[in-house]
């Protein structure tokens, strides 16, 4: 018999007023998967995982977290899920085990059992012996672990994390994914927005949002394979702005966009870009420093599907 999906997602739908932030979007998680939703600045992302939280109620459609309709048992769906915010909400004027407390009382969370989880969140953030700081003393990695351990404390069968990692360091984030994936192990289910690319190809599957509407989804490996319409190019060349204006006239040309310090252009499957953009760049007055095919990245395949704008924090709606 096949498992349930741990989240199912089918054709859900937010209005605000005359506005759909969120337009008809389906999708299921197992249990136990990693499954990230990417998108541009308000795209419908943390609007999405407040109806999968039961914050908000759905237009139309049906979504179930750990097997309770959001809509008609909100209560219940929280019971089961943690959740932790872009926003750190903890409170900076108590100490780390007295957020711990705090949430563990919240969560119904007592006796032995709140004993044996707070030891566990000590451990997970790394906090054993800084027990007693003030929260708001601690350092963005550390309050990013901890503010986890809060979310976890009552073992819920699925995880929201809404850009957890905004604003902290490279090896903090490895080390809050590094956790991701043991909670994965031990078959929670998680559902994560990021605007780091790094961090999305840990997931299992993603769904690319925007507009409202899923315009990908599958691993990360399917969505760099099939979102490019063509070949990819590396271009080095100066001057740029003028370089990415006159390249998107070029013959065979599909799309351009500054990545860095360079180009990336997709051209058209059977051309010989290596040797005609060479010589039309030339007669553009343009210098060329380099230029070769490379694989498109995760970031190639969403500039391509949401033409050009850019991945980061929604605002809130």
């Amino acid at each position: 018999m096949n498992e349930l999906p741990s989240i199912l997602v089918d054709k859900l739908v937010k209005r605000f007023g005359t506005f759909t932030a969120v337009d008809r979007v389906s999708f299921q998680i197992r249990s136990g998967e990693i499954f990230g939703l990417l998108g541009p600045n308000g795209s419908g992302k943390s609007t999405t995982i407040r109806m999968l939280c039961g914050l908000l109620t759905p237009s139309a459609g049906r979504a179930t977290v750990a097997g309770f309709d959001v809509a008609r048992h909100a209560e219940e769906t929280r019971q089961h899920i943690g959740y932790m915010s872009q926003k750190f909400s903890l409170y900076n004027d108590l100490t780390a085990i007295e957020n711990l407390q705090f949430f563990g009382g919240l969560y119904g969370v007592k006796g032995s059992m709140l004993a044996e989880r707070i030891a566990w969140a000590v451990r997970m953030a790394g906090l054993a012996g800084s027990e007693q700081l003030l929260t708001g003393e601690l350092s963005g990695g550390w309050k990013q672990r901890l503010a986890l351990g809060c979310a976890v404390l009552h073992r819920p069968k699925v995880l929201f994390l809404d850009e957890p990692t905004a604003g902290v360091d490279p090896l903090s984030r490895r080390q809050f994914w590094d956790l991701i994936h043991e909670m994965s192990r031990q078959n929670v289910t998680i559902l994560v927005t990021t605007h780091y690319m790094d961090e999305a190809e840990y997931c299992n599957r993603l769904a690319l949002i925007e507009q409202g509407r899923i315009v990908a989804m599958g691993t990360p490996s399917e969505i760099k394979q099939t979102a490019t319409r063509g070949d990819l190019l590396l271009v080095e060349c100066s001057p740029l702005g003028g370089a990415l204006a006159a390249i998107k006239q070029a013959p065979g040309v599909i799309e351009a966009s500054v990545f860095g310090a360079a180009l990336h252009v997709v051209v058209e499957t059977g051309r010989q870009p290596l040797t005609e953009l060479p010589a039309f760049l030339a007669a553009h007055e343009i210098k060329l420093d380099r230029i070769e095919r490379i694989s498109p990245s995760l970031e190639d395949a969403f500039v391509s599907l949401t033409g050009g704008r850019s991945l980061g924090s929604e605002a809130p709606r």
